[in-house]
């Protein structure tokens, strides 16, 4: 493709040039009256075979599309989207890739210019909407600042803590034309977006001592570590110190799950093993983690014993929730390459850290007393049975998930690899789980993706069962279906003395089968455990998008399960060492 550009182009030009010379090669969106300059330059630039569009069906569809896009491959997802309620649709998603800190550029159209503040039709602000909840956003006023705009979305994006970025582009933008040439993007200059200062060796020192002298560590690993690809260097670190793992919700995947020191997720429904060790270790250290709520119960009895250490990139996470003895401030990459070489060079060996010993034989006896447990019912399936065994199946699978009690004993039952568990875990958006597929999907054309979702969870974006039909996307979608919103009628009978205020979904809920043959898609029902054993091998390996209801015990609950105000050691579901046995369990192993 040419450099230099003799001949007046349009800011449409402008935009899909910077867009391809960034690398992009999918676009997830839908067209409109404002964005329709930008889509008929993208019309010259598909039969080029520059970059393709892909056709979602509603606009939160592209968002989530473009988030797990780049969750699972690690490059900026882009998404599409019109003026007015195009642009507001596309809220929800903004807000999820913001709580997960997933870069995205995101592109809107708007009334022209000489429209804005008319209330013209169509016009929003979504500029404004969306301050709270994006990392960056531009309104384009000139398109000759259209190719430095792309440049610096992508930068910010992706600079520090990624996250979403919004450029809003008037309809006149995109047709005005100008003499166009691209920006050299060695001249961005943004003073917002500070250099990344990295710790030097000798504060990497004050970690070596803590871990010294603790005998009860514990690593707590969050969403940071996915995102700076540290797979390698925490499994190092935790071997060689002989430390344990927990991992987050967006952490999950970072070391083996098989892994003898990995004990799974922590927090509301973490496992009792993973909750009881954070409750009684003497030394945290916290790598890419926030602290949350979900993770921390009742925060000030949250590793309440413990010293605590906590590396971050983004400094608004230190001491935001825990004040840490501790703070380092940096990329995670870094600061475990040089940590691993600074315990070396000081000749620290396993032998050195033999007193964690005794910590490790009491994790494993927890192991025993308290595992994850499948209940096997003899007539109705169970919803962890089916997860687990769909995971034992597909091991090398790319995973997504709705919002809700699948999601949960999908965290817990899954065994799965960095980047290879795509979840919206901060904001918690139903609907997410169908989309995001199609997006992981693209990224990875010749692996397995399979989408686990629950019956409320799927009604929110069915529509999108339409752009996996036109694009032959070969996914898998299992929807766990109970009749409820599942969580939400666990925690009515829990907390709410059994008050089921509107959160049975079999009223009006469709047939999910006849649904997706509607669409073209192949689908089937299954009610009890023999159609599952007949037709098991079957949805796992056939090679067309496939659509399998799942129709489950109604009042399954998810354990363990940490109450809102109680500690991680107090957990609902533990009872005379075992889970709580509502029904007759097998082991997971």
């Amino acid at each position: 493709m040419q450099k230099l550009y003799t001949r007046k182009k349009t800011g449409a030009f402008a935009l899909l040039d910077g867009l391809v010379r960034h690398k992009v090669k999918y676009i997830f969106g839908y067209p409109g009256g404002a964005i329709l300059p930008i889509y008929d330059e993208l019309f010259s630039w598909e039969k080029q075979k520059l970059i393709k569009h892909v056709l979602v069906r509603h606009e939160q569809g592209a968002a989530h599309a473009a988030d797990g896009y780049s969750r699972s491959s690690g490059e900026v997802g882009v998404c599409f989207a019109t003026s007015g309620p195009g642009a507001t649709n596309l809220v929800s998603g903004i807000a999820t890739a913001q709580m997960d800190s997933v870069p995205m550029v995101v592109i809107t159209g708007q009334v022209g210019r000489s429209f804005i503040g008319t209330d013209a039709f169509q016009e929003i602000d979504i500029f404004g909407i969306t301050l709270p909840i994006i990392k960056h956003s531009y309104v384009v006023r000139d398109p000759r600042d259209m190719s430095r705009i792309v440049a610096e979305a992508f930068y910010i994006a992706t600079h520090g803590r990624p996250g979403p970025v919004l450029i809003d582009i008037p309809k006149d933008v995109g047709l005005e034309k100008f003499n166009y040439s691209p920006f050299n993007i060695n001249q961005i200059d943004l003073p917002g977006c500070r250099p990344l200062i990295h710790p030097s060796k000798q504060q990497l020192l004050p970690i070596l001592k803590l871990i010294e002298q603790s005998n009860q560590p514990l690593l707590y690993v969050g969403g940071g570590a996915i995102i700076s690809n540290t797979y390698k260097q925490i499994r190092e670190l935790a071997e060689f110190c002989q430390i344990p793992i927990t991992t987050t919700l967006m952490g999950k995947g970072i070391i083996d799950e098989n892994h003898p020191l990995c004990l799974g997720m922590l927090g509301m429904h973490g496992t009792a093993y993973a909750n009881f060790a954070v409750s009684e270790c003497d030394l945290l250290i916290a790598l890419g983690a926030r602290f949350d709520d979900r993770v921390t119960g009742k925060l000030d009895e949250f590793a309440c014993n413990a010293k605590v250490i906590h590396i971050d990139i983004d400094p608004a996470e230190i001491g935001k929730n825990r004040i840490p003895q501790l703070a380092v401030i940096g990329d995670l990459s870094y600061i475990l390459d040089n940590l691993l070489i600074f315990i070396k060079k000081n000749k620290y060996n396993n032998k050195e850290f033999n007193q964690t010993a005794s910590w490790l034989s009491r994790i494993q006896q927890w192991k025993k007393d308290y595992p994850l447990l499948i209940p096997n019912n003899l007539q109705r399936l169970s919803p962890q049975e089916i997860i687990y065994q769909i995971g034992k199946k597909l091991p090398n699978a790319y995973f997504t998930t709705d919002v809700g009690q699948h999601q949960m004993w999908a965290a817990q039952f899954l065994k799965t690899a960095p980047r290879k568990w795509i979840t919206s875990a901060g904001l918690g958006t139903m609907g997410y789980g169908l989309p995001a597929a199609i997006g992981v999907k693209v990224a990875h054309q010749n692996k397995v993706v399979v989408c686990i979702s629950g019956d409320a969870s799927f009604q929110m974006n069915l529509q999108e069962l339409a752009t996996i039909a036109q694009y032959k996307l070969n996914i898998k979608i299992i929807i766990i279906n109970n009749f409820w919103q599942g969580m939400v009628r666990q925690w009515q009978e829990t907390f709410y003395q059994g008050r089921y205020s509107h959160s049975n979904m079999k009223k009006g809920s469709p047939n999910f089968q006849l649904l997706a043959q509607a669409f073209g898609i192949r689908a089937m029902t299954i009610t009890d455990k023999k159609e599952f054993t007949i037709y098991f091998d079957d949805i796992c390996t056939c090679s067309d998008p496939i659509l399998v209801d799942f129709q489950v015990v109604e009042n399954e609950n998810c354990y363990p399960m940490v109450a809102p105000g109680k500690s991680n050691a107090q957990m609902i579901g533990i009872k005379n060492n075992n889970i709580k046995p509502i029904n007759v369990y097998i082991g997971n192993n």
